[in-house]
């Protein structure tokens, strides 16, 4: 783009048991290319993950409409609409805030699936187990140990990187939005589904990394399929060697790949996003 000020401003949404510290690389890699970058926590995890690590009172009960609403509210703040770069379960949140006709293109990293989509492998199953294994657990938060974490996120880095990884920026999880998108096929009122033919939802990148084992291949596949019925361009990138870490070395291929896409497709232009009060909020679960 000719001008600093033409550049679309980047909205990233991290995932589960992170908060936006994981994003701390990517920030500076595209606020040095001039994009005006906003990383927002969810709802109450805006703190430090030692803070929430000591305390994760804030974590409990959040549910998958309270984030979605929340990044609405920021992104229709905004001058102009921004490329949403999402991963973990803010690939989902980045493709429930693009049926709302937000943003100007979408990136959709290892995601979590919204309804509909029906591919279940063992490892994505394993990862959620520690939330999904009690009722009980629905308000509460799901933690997990080094090698719990090690196995299902950061399966392609050694133990001893995984570790620092996970003394970085791991936090317990919310066991809310497990339950949610775990049973949103048994429910017709889901708090994850989507219009898969929507004609409004602006350009969608669905991408993953081949050893992913919350998020592998053949979910991301699967929701390709049904996110191609939009009339708007949906296309799906795969980086090989890579685990569900966002942050794992070789990043900056990705945060390009990302960036550079957006700004392809999102420039093209999309329909105008919905107006505030409409479709901003979905029915509980």
């Amino acid at each position: 783009m000719s001008s600093t000020a033409a550049k679309p401003p980047i909205v990233l949404i991290h995932g589960m048991w992170m908060t936006p510290l994981s994003w701390e690389h990517w920030v500076s890699h595209y606020t040095d290319r001039g994009h005006r970058v906003l990383a927002p926590a969810w709802p109450g995890l805006d703190a430090e993950p030692e803070q929430l690590r000591r305390d994760p009172t804030p974590l409990r009960g959040i549910g998958i409409t309270d984030v979605v609403d929340h990044y609405d509210r920021i992104i229709r703040g905004l001058d102009q609409p921004p490329i949403i770069i999402g991963h973990s379960f803010g690939g989902l949140y980045t493709q429930l805030l693009l049926d709302r006709g937000l943003g100007a293109a979408g990136v959709a990293l290892a995601m979590g699936a919204p309804k509909g989509v029906l591919r279940l492998p063992y490892s994505t199953l394993r990862a959620a187990w520690p939330a999904l294994r009690n009722p009980a657990n629905l308000n509460k938060e799901t933690p997990l140990t080094p090698k719990q974490f090690h196995w299902c996120f950061t399966n392609a880095l050694s133990r001893d990187d995984s570790d620092a990884v996970y003394n970085r920026y791991y936090i317990p999880g919310s066991a809310r939005p497990f339950f949610q998108a775990g049973l949103a096929n048994f429910n017709p009122k889901a708090v994850t589904r989507v219009d898969y033919r929507n004609p409004a939802r602006p350009p969608l990148l669905i991408a993953t990394g081949t050893e992913d084992r919350i998020s592998p291949p053949s979910v991301n596949r699967a929701a390709l399929k049904k996110q191609r019925q939009a009339p708007s361009v949906t296309e799906y990138r795969e980086f090989p060697g890579r685990s569900h870490f966002p942050g794992q070395d070789g990043w900056e291929e990705l945060a390009d790949v990302f960036l550079n896409w957006g700004i392809e497709h999102g420039s093209a232009g999309v329909a105008a996003p919905v107006q505030a009060g409409e479709k901003t909020s979905t029915a509980p679960a």
